[in-house]
């Protein structure tokens, strides 16, 4: 039975397959078009499985709000190609709108729901890794609930998207601050809300540094009143060039070594515990106002905070909730 024009193109609208796809799916059940249907979705399955070991380094991130609900999504492929692609975008869009109108909490619940096609989202992507060739799973799925919900998808380029709740109605400073999250990737909204084993974490680095800031400090001033140059004691590399060079004999670059070792040793040994505490706390100051979005300098006014951005406008505004979700390796 030969296959008509109409069908493949009616398959073709069902699956989003390639022409060619269709018409061998079609040729290959006689003209049925639901067996069809199985076949490609078939393809898809199989490309999926054999190259579910990819990366999935590229893809489509989009952010929407309806109804007092905000999410974020991001359908991930191999290729920036696949990604720009409009059924790429326009798949992608249809799994957010389908997420945001049922609410969804979880990735598991979006891959449960139903297109309006009346296909599966779970299936709908596997059928478009048929379609592409590529890899492609979804990710980043996020939400916020509740008023006053501002998004931003950066330079519309579908990579990055940010969303922000704020206490009250302030689209100007929503969406100013759906900018910063976007450009100063904050963690956490306050240093209350930084996880206290991100804390635990960041307080050691910060002892550890301070130590080896201090061990190193009082090494370089014993180097430098015994005459030595700094960067030729810098490494064992500038060692050897140095005694390569001519500038220290051998007897030189082992008192060179021999200060390193022992003034290490006794300062690690005698670093005040309370000086080291201290200053740690400094960096752990350093570190809230760099990573916490309302502590972070305001990007478009660095002398106030965001905090002090949001007052100025209002003395009771403030941020309640923030997501962020980017491809973009930082």
């Amino acid at each position: 039975m030969a296959v008509s024009i109409a069908d493949v193109q009616k398959l073709r609208k069902l699956t989003g397959a390639g022409l060619a796809d269709c018409k061998k799916a079609l040729d290959e059940t006689g003209g049925d078009i639901e067996k069809a249907i199985e076949i490609i979705r078939a393809k898809g399955q199989a490309i999926a499985a054999k190259r579910s070991d990819r990366e999935t380094s590229n893809g489509c991130v989009l952010v929407k709000v309806e109804n007092g609900f905000g999410a974020i999504i991001a359908l991930k492929c191999e290729t920036d190609f696949v990604a720009n692609g409009k059924d790429y975008v326009q798949l992608t869009q249809d799994i957010l709108d389908a997420a945001v109108a049922a609410k969804a909490k979880n990735l598991d619940e979006v891959k449960a729901l139903t297109l309006g096609d009346g296909t599966k989202v779970e299936d709908a992507v596997i059928a478009r890794s048929g379609i592409t060739g590529e890899k492609m799973e979804l990710d980043g799925y996020s939400f916020i609930e509740g008023e006053n919900i501002y998004t931003y998808n950066h330079m519309s380029k579908n990579l990055l998207c940010t969303m922000v709740q704020t206490n009250k109605p302030a689209a100007e400073e929503g969406h100013a601050v759906t900018m910063q999250i976007a450009a100063m990737k904050p963690i956490a909204l306050d240093e209350a809300s930084v996880p206290q084993s991100v804390k635990d974490e960041e307080l050691k680095v910060a002892i550890e540094k301070t130590k080896e800031e201090q061990v190193e400090k009082a090494v370089q001033a014993a180097l430098k009143k015994a005459g030595f140059n700094l960067y030729i004691c810098e490494n064992e590399e500038h060692i050897a060039e140095g005694i390569a060079k001519g500038n220290i004999t051998e007897a030189q670059a082992d008192e060179i070594r021999r200060i390193k070792k022992e003034v290490a040793e006794e300062k690690a040994a005698a670093l005040p515990a309370e000086m080291v505490n201290n200053i740690a706390k400094g960096r752990m100051a350093k570190f809230f106002k760099e990573n916490c979005l309302l502590e972070q300098e305001f990007i478009q006014d660095s002398k106030l905070s965001v905090s002090q951005y949001l007052k100025a406008a209002d003395k009771d505004l403030t941020v309640v909730a923030f997501k962020r979700f980017t491809l973009r390796a930082e």
